[in-house]
């Protein structure tokens, strides 16, 4: 019981990054209704940055910080120069510019910071006061920060002006724009909200898998999983569905499929997901009349 225990509680724990790369993979989809590919790979660039900060010096909280910052502008900068141009270009045309952005990342991240897998430090310590026989200080303290970062991005959405104009902006553009919202501009925020939750994630989990460039290639395989399973259009179904991939990744793999085949865990839920439920646990179901 104990050892079932343990691998719940750790689920929980990668489960809030799963939800994180989930909800950042949910905002660009409700703007656009496209799937950014290359979120795992800004994520491990990000990474890459507060590794290079921290080496340099930096205490561990001011480079996530100024991490999370850069990565902020950084998706604010892709979206307003190199994708704005794509804004109503044709899907196949979107699949293939994010798929260039995938590659480019991933090729900068192996040019600047070479392609050996690198150590990165966890900010909490292994004896803390707060370790628990089923959840280690890490594993506890991602799961707080996580939350954290979900906490204060609902209190955006729901109470500032800011917040409340982007979504309107994603649930609909045309009367946003006529009531003056710049929308365009709304959705370079959220690729800038999606770019910096993605590095807090990559920051989380780089201590339990190491650095290197391909750091975030399965993490963004089970962050789709968890964004189809709670829903692609609900950003808080998709948090929901972050926690259970990482539930059922354990079990399976604990006492089921073995270790080794833990990735087929969230291949088998996408495909399930397709077929059986596409709108997702939580996803709005849409009619058109026709």
């Amino acid at each position: 019981m104990e050892a079932f225990l343990h691998q719940v509680f750790s689920g929980l724990s990668t489960g809030s990054i799963y939800a994180s790369v989930a909800l950042a993979l949910v905002m660009i989809y409700q703007a656009t209704h496209h799937i950014n590919f290359a979120q795992g790979e800004m994520a491990t660039f990000s990474t890459f940055v507060a590794w290079a900060l921290i080496q340099s010096g930096w205490p561990y909280w001011a480079a996530f910080v100024v991490t999370v910052a850069i990565s902020f502008a950084g998706g604010l900068a892709i979206q307003r120069t190199l994708l704005r141009p794509f804004e109503r270009a044709p899907v196949l045309t979107n699949v293939i510019v994010f798929i260039g952005l995938l590659v480019i990342f991933n090729a900068l991240s192996g040019w600047i910071f070479d392609h050996t897998i690198k150590s990165f430090e966890s900010p909490f310590p292994k004896d803390a006061w707060y370790v628990t026989k089923y959840l280690s200080g890490h594993e506890l303290g991602s799961i707080a920060v996580m939350l954290t970062v979900l906490s204060v991005l609902y209190l955006f959405f729901r109470f500032t002006p800011m917040g409340l104009a982007m979504r309107a902006a994603a649930q609909n553009p045309d009367s946003a724009r006529l009531v003056g919202i710049r929308v365009s501009w709304m959705l370079a925020i959220g690729w800038g909200l999606a770019a910096a939750i993605g590095a807090v994630a990559g920051m989380m989990v780089a201590p339990t898998v190491f650095l290197d460039p391909n750091m975030m290639s399965g993490i963004l395989l089970y962050g789709f999983a968890a964004a189809l399973l709670g829903g692609i259009d609900n950003p808080w179904g998709a948090v929901v569905g972050g926690f259970i991939v990482g539930v059922l990744e354990n079990l399976l793999g604990a006492y089921v499929i073995g270790t080794e085949l833990k990735l087929t865990v969230a291949l088998i839920l996408i495909v399930g997901t397709l077929t059986l439920k596409p709108n997702g646990l939580f996803g709005k179901v849409v009619v058109t009349r026709v």
